[in-house]
């Protein structure tokens, strides 16, 4: 390991930027980053710790520990992290980039449970540097779900679980039976408090914003129930592809990797009974009671694709029957939405990119004046960025007696005063530092969401194959049938 002192950047903002606000955490916090050096941490974990970086939301007193199985120096970490940082456009000053990156640390050579590599030696000199022997430890795993057993057992094997909070990416366990493996290891040895099952959808506030708007604006409050709505779409294509974490990828698949972990919780953010109070705590109780009622998939309505060029990647096999692409009906036994159906689609390399919950309205009983246009109304939310609700509604066209044509009625939630919200995993950053799990995924959410997937997984429909930048394969145009996939058609697309 080289010198714990950073070398001061060639370049970067200016210096007489003001620096952020103190932190409101107190406790000396060592963070240690498994896969330190790979795709998921420079896309979604290190820009994270940038953001609270920079808004002074990190605790007063902290280090962040890098591990991976090759060796650097601190200062090659650091060139790492602040080359992530850059292409992220975290937007940190000089001054705040040193301050920053006198924190990192890293420590080579892998960590198993026979071998911890550095690990164990740099968390005891982190420690030794905060001068405190009250340090809050926190893991937070990085890595494939392949590898989660063992990287508990190496924690439980050297010391490092004491006391300590520990974050697993997605997916927790890859079906019903590795869900109770696993769950069963991790709790024999960190208590349910300490653990926290990241969802970074659920960390969005435009996710939180459909409770907020649904329970705080009557005309929405209405008609959120089987008598108003015709069906709900919770649509997530992707352009991107997945040659940079193929080898992550080809272990999950589109199934695993959002519709279980993310679209289900998702689902039950939206069908979820209005919780006992205003608390977090009473939202995740809401949002886990209603998991309850879920009925579990059917094969018969769901398509599984796989884009075209998937099995020439890098790390992929040439027989690979991993799904890039899924689309599923999805039904709740409950009084407020029976005969509802909830419609998931997600996939890789898809036409458009985007996150829409929509609201599919039903046709009004009263008669109309007019000939209706084809396509129902809708509440459509997006879920990016600061969030965007837009609802359609049928008007006369003026000057046209009876020509009857679609409007739509668009707030962007950017438009708000003050709107300054943190990325998802800035914002489960931040409440990991709290203790705050309210918008993680507890045991007994995710075993209900295996619940729900458990015949699909079990007896999974053959892939089907769909040409990059089309929108999947034919057949899941009859799952979202008679409406079709509505998002495609909103304001953003």
């Amino acid at each position: 390991m080289s010198d714990s002192r950073p070398d001061t950047p060639s370049s970067g903002p200016d210096d007489a930027a003001e620096a952020p606000t103190p932190s409101a955490v107190s406790t000396p916090t060592v963070f240690v980053l498994f896969g330190a050096t790979g795709d998921l941490a420079a896309r979604m974990v290190i820009p994270a710790f940038g953001a609270l970086a920079k808004q002074g939301l990190l605790p007063d007193n902290w280090r962040l520990i890098g591990n991976g199985r090759g060796h650097q120096t601190d200062d090659e970490f650091r060139e790492h992290v602040k080359g992530v940082l850059d292409k992220a456009k975290t937007g940190l000053s000089g001054r705040q980039w040193r301050t920053f990156s006198a924190s990192l640390r890293f420590a080579g050579g892998g960590f198993t449970e026979a071998d911890p590599g550095d690990l164990a030696d740099v968390v005891a000199e982190a420690k030794d540097d905060l001068g405190s022997d009250d340090v809050q430890l926190v893991h937070y795993i990085a890595l494939p779900p392949s590898t989660f057993e063992s990287y508990t057992k190496a924690l439980a094997a050297h010391g490092l679980a004491d006391r300590a909070r520990v974050v697993y990416e997605k997916p927790f366990g890859t079906d019903s039976e590795s869900f109770e493996r696993l769950d069963k290891l991790v709790l024999s040895i960190f208590p349910e408090e300490r653990v926290f099952r990241i969802d970074h959808f659920l960390g969005k506030e435009a996710t939180q914003q459909l409770h907020v708007l649904r329970f705080n604006n009557r005309m929405m409050e209405q008609v959120w129930n089987r008598y108003h709505v015709a069906a709900v779409q919770i649509d997530i294509p992707e352009t991107l592809g997945v040659s940079n974490r193929a080898g992550f990828y080809d272990e999950t698949g589109a199934t695993l990797d959002m519709l279980v972990t993310h679209q289900l919780q998702v689902m039950a953010e939206v069908a979820l009974e209005p919780p006992v109070d205003s608390s977090p705590e009473a939202l995740l109780e809401a949002r886990e009671a209603v998991l309850k009622d879920f009925r579990p998939m059917s094969p018969d309505e769901a398509v599984l694709g796989q884009v075209e060029g998937y099995r020439d990647i890098d790390g992929v096999a040439d027989d690979s029957q991993t799904d890039t692409f899924v689309a599923a009906k999805v039904w709740i036994d409950n009084d407020r939405w029976e005969g509802v159906p909830f419609l998931l689609r997600t996939g890789k390399q898809l036409k458009e990119s985007h996150q829409h919950v929509t609201l599919v309205l039903r046709r009004p009983q009263t008669r109309g004046f007019g000939e209706r246009p084809p396509r129902p109304e809708t509440i459509a939310f997006s879920l990016a960025g600061n969030g965007t609700v837009a609802a359609t509604v049928t008007a006369q066209r003026p000057g046209a007696p009876g020509d009857l044509v679609p409007g739509s009625l668009l707030l962007d939630l950017e438009d708000l005063p003050r709107a300054e919200p943190l990325p998802a995993y800035a914002s489960l950053l931040r409440d990991v530092l709290a203790g705050d799990r309210a918008l993680f995924t507890t045991a007994t959410g995710l075993r209900e969401a295996w619940r729900v997937a458990a015949p699909l997984l079990a007896n999974r429909p053959p892939v089907q194959p769909y040409a990059p930048g089309s929108w999947g394969p034919e057949a899941a145009k009859e799952i979202a049938a008679p409406h079709g996939w509505l998002a495609q058609h909103s304001l953003e697309s």
